[in-house]
């Protein structure tokens, strides 16, 4: 039997009655998005307000920017072109976006905090120098006790790691990409 509505938890997990963590996922994996999408659809299912921002992401054809305006309770915004970042050579509008990014994050909490903010692939907007990582650290001190964030992308920061409350780094074990297959619309974006 499969039930929709039944809540059979002690608490009701509203704001105030939980303690917010800090999540990382990270690896050479496939499946870091997906999993904090994962995440913020079940939060949404529960009614929480959630806020995803995308770093170095900037494209429309991704499938959770067509879908993400449907679900309610959440909130995706890109900051990121479409054209992808050269490590160690940024360009000065992917150093204004990431910028923008964080600006978005550090305003939200201020004026109205999601239930859950995930930051999408600000580990490597950390590793590629665009997002410094003092900005984020600022950041986890500074959200409400309640607010549950995640963090994603590969290379994580190892202070990013040692002050996470959950990491998971997802392993590339095997690949369609390394026999050639490109990203395929549906699975990859």
């Amino acid at each position: 039997m499969i039930r929709g509505t039944e809540n059979n938890s002690k608490t009701d997990g509203s704001a105030c009655a939980r303690r917010g963590r800090v999540q990382v996922y990270t690896g050479e994996g496939k499946g870091k998005t997906t999993a904090a999408l994962g995440l913020a659809l079940r939060a949404c299912g529960q009614g929480w307000k959630v806020l995803m921002i995308q770093f170095m992401k900037g494209s429309a054809d991704y499938g959770e920017i067509r879908i993400a305006g449907s679900v309610p309770n959440l909130t995706l915004i890109q900051t990121g072109s479409p054209d992808f970042v050269r490590k160690g050579k940024p360009s000065e509008n992917d150093l204004k976006l990431a910028a923008e990014g964080m600006a978005v994050a550090r305003e939200a909490l201020k004026t109205s905090p999601p239930d859950m903010l995930i930051l999408d692939e600000i580990n490597v907007a950390v590793d590629y120098g665009l997002v410094p990582l003092k900005r984020v650290l600022e950041l986890i001190r500074s959200r409400p006790a309640s607010l549950e964030l995640v963090l994603t992308g590969r290379r994580a920061h190892p202070e990013l790691i040692r002050i996470a409350d959950l990491v998971s780094e997802i392993l590339s074990i095997k690949h369609p990409f390394a026999e050639g297959v490109s990203g395929r619309r549906g699975v990859e974006y």
